[in-house]
C-alpha cells in the first residue's frame, strides 16, 4: 500500500474522527485534544496490555496444532477470555436465566479464541465459567441441536471452521427475521444482535466503496476472519428481498450520519 493511501486510510479511523470533533467542534488545541483522547482510551480500552474488567487471560492450544500429541508438547497461546460482559450479560440474564447466559457465553468464548488462533475444550470452559464439563457437555448438546456452531478444540478436528454464530445472525436478519426472533432462536440479548448487524452493514458499505478487507478490518476494528465471514454472508444471499433489506438499513445509517453531522453543525 502506498504512503498517501496509508494516510488517507488512517484519517478515516474513529480515533481521528475523535479528534477532529474536539478541535473543531470544542475548539480544543491539537495538543489536548490528543490527550483527551489518551485518556478516553485508557478509561475505556485500558491501558495497552491490559485485560478489562470481566476479562481473564488462558492459556489454550494453538488453533494449528495437531492432537495425538500430550498436552505438555503441543503448542500454546495466551488468550484474553471476556468472561463477563457487563451489561450485555446482565440483559441476558434477565431476559434467559442463568442456563441461558452460560450458554451465550459458551458462544463467545469459543469464538474468541478462535479469533486469537487458539481451540478451546469443553476443560476450559468449565474452568472460565466455573462449572463442571458435565453442564458445558449438556450446554453443548443443546446448542448443536439448534444448528449453533461451536468451534471446540474436538469439533475443529478433521473439519475446520465452521460458520460464528455472528454470522448465522446476520444471516436470520437478511433472511427477514426480527430481532425478537433472533434472539428466541440464538439465545442471544438484542442489544448484541443489534451490533453485529451495524457492524455487518458497516462492512457492506465500505466493500462497496472498494476498500481491502484489511482496511475494513482497521475501520471498523475486528479480525480480518470475521470481515471475509461477514463479506461471505453478503454474496450467499444475493436475493431482491435480501439487497432491499441491506439498503432500507444503509439508507437508515445514512441518514443517521446526516443527523448527527446537522445538529453538531447547529451548536457551533
Amino acid at each position: 500500500m502506498k504512503k498517501d493511501e496509508i494516510r488517507r486510510l488512517e484519517a478515516k479511523t474513529p480515533e481521528q474522527r475523535f479528534l477532529h470533533v474536539l478541535e473543531q467542534d470544542f475548539h480544543c488545541a491539537p495538543k489536548v485534544a490528543q490527550a483527551v483522547l489518551e485518556e478516553a482510551q485508557e478509561c475505556l480500552a485500558g491501558k495497552p496490555g491490559q485485560i478489562k474488567p470481566g476479562q481473564v487471560r488462558m492459556i489454550l492450544v494453538k488453533y494449528e496444532a495437531g492432537h495425538g500429541r500430550a498436552l505438555r508438547d503441543t503448542a500454546t497461546i495466551e488468550v484474553v477470555w471476556t468472561v463477563n460482559a457487563g451489561l450485555a450479560d446482565q440483559q441476558i440474564l434477565e431476559e434467559q436465566g442463568r442456563q441461558g447466559l452460560r450458554r451465550v457465553r459458551i458462544q463467545r468464548l469459543l469464538e474468541e479464541a478462535l479469533e486469537q488462533g487458539a481451540a478451546a475444550t469443553q476443560e476450559d470452559l468449565a474452568r472460565a465459567l466455573h462449572t463442571s464439563v458435565r453442564t458445558i457437555k449438556r450446554d453443548c448438546a443443546v446448542l448443536q441441536a439448534e444448528g449453533v456452531y461451536l468451534p471446540t478444540r474436538g469439533k475443529l478436528r478433521g473439519i475446520g471452521r465452521g460458520q460464528t454464530h455472528k454470522a448465522q445472525i446476520v444471516g436470520r436478519w437478511l433472511e427477514g427475521e426480527t430481532y425478537d426472533q433472533i434472539a428466541l432462536h440464538t439465545h442471544h440479548g438484542i442489544s448484541s444482535i443489534q451490533r453485529y448487524i451495524q457492524t455487518f452493514v458497516r462492512v457492506i458499505e465500505l466493500h462497496r466503496q472498494d476498500f481491502t478487507e484489511s482496511q475494513i478490518a482497521l475501520l471498523v476494528g475486528k479480525g480480518q476472519a470475521l470481515i471475509r465471514e461477514y463479506l461471505a454472508i453478503y454474496r450467499q444471499h444475493n436475493t431482491p428481498a435480501c439487497r432491499e433489506r441491506l439498503a432500507t438499513q444503509l439508507k437508515r445509517m445514512s441518514e443517521a450520519g446526516r443527523s448527527i453531522r446537522t445538529s453538531q453543525k447547529g451548536g457551533q
